[in-house]
């Protein structure tokens, strides 16, 4: 994904946005693109994984399906498996042979923490590092230079979706932060849209929930507190 988002990066610099991502207002835009305050803010389960990293970026979209009904879009992620649910064409112009499915997978819902999915051959090797059916779901890479979190919170109207990406720069010098700044950052935002509402029209595609069951109001992060649920010490 990240491979990817160097390309779609350099369209977005051409088209304005990098220009853009200098400009702090702009840049908290890419930054947490559909997350609340409040979401932006909260601690996720992987957090700890990577206490100290170079870039949040927390992005969110409320989806009218149950967390349930979210989750296997989520668990069958990954090149060879269910696809990234972004931009199929940029993927496989660089050679990630990836295929968004557009239905669940039965053979790709079973994960365990420790399983580790190689994003491309020359790419990121991500490890399941935090599994909680139907509420959190947490990819760290190997050197724990980026760790990717999805969390599912039900609300009355079915599940806010959030994705935060912590990643750490490593000796990087100061052109080359900015460099991250100037094309990763934008494009990072197109791909990760597109994914969003990729799972969201899927998930609301399978499932349509009774909103007047559901409590009035936002429903509590689950996640208030200590986080639970297995975690993978990498």
């Amino acid at each position: 994904m990240r491979t990817a988002a160097v390309v779609i990066g350099a369209a977005a610099a051409v088209g304005g946005l990098a220009a853009g991502s200098r400009i702090p207002f702009v840049r908290n835009r890419f930054l947490y693109w559909g997350a609340t305050a409040a979401e932006a803010a909260q601690e996720m389960p992987g957090d700890d994984l990577s206490p100290h990293p170079d870039v949040v970026a927390t992005r969110a979209i409320a989806i009218a399906a149950r967390p349930e009904a979210v989750w296997p879009w989520l668990v069958q992620l990954g090149p060879g498996r269910g696809g990234a649910y972004t931009y199929d064409w940029v993927e496989n112009l660089l050679g990630l042979d990836i295929h968004s499915a557009d239905t669940i997978l039965p053979e790709f819902q079973e994960i365990s923490v420790g399983d580790v999915f190689a994003l491309s051959t020359s790419g990121p090797r991500m490890r399941v590092a935090v599994l909680e059916p139907q509420r959190a779901l947490v990819f760290a890479s190997e050197d724990r230079s980026w760790v990717w979190a999805f969390g599912l919170y039900p609300t009355a109207n079915g599940t806010r979706l959030v994705s935060r990406n912590r990643i750490s720069l490593p000796g990087a010098s100061a052109a080359g932060r900015f460099g991250y700044r100037l094309l990763m950052e934008p494009g990072s935002l197109v791909m990760e849209r597109k994914m969003l509402l990729g799972i969201k029209e899927r998930a609301e595609r399978t499932d349509s929930p009774d909103v007047t069951k559901g409590p009035p109001g936002r429903a509590q992060s689950p996640y208030s507190g200590a986080v639970r649920g297995r975690t993978l010490d990498v």
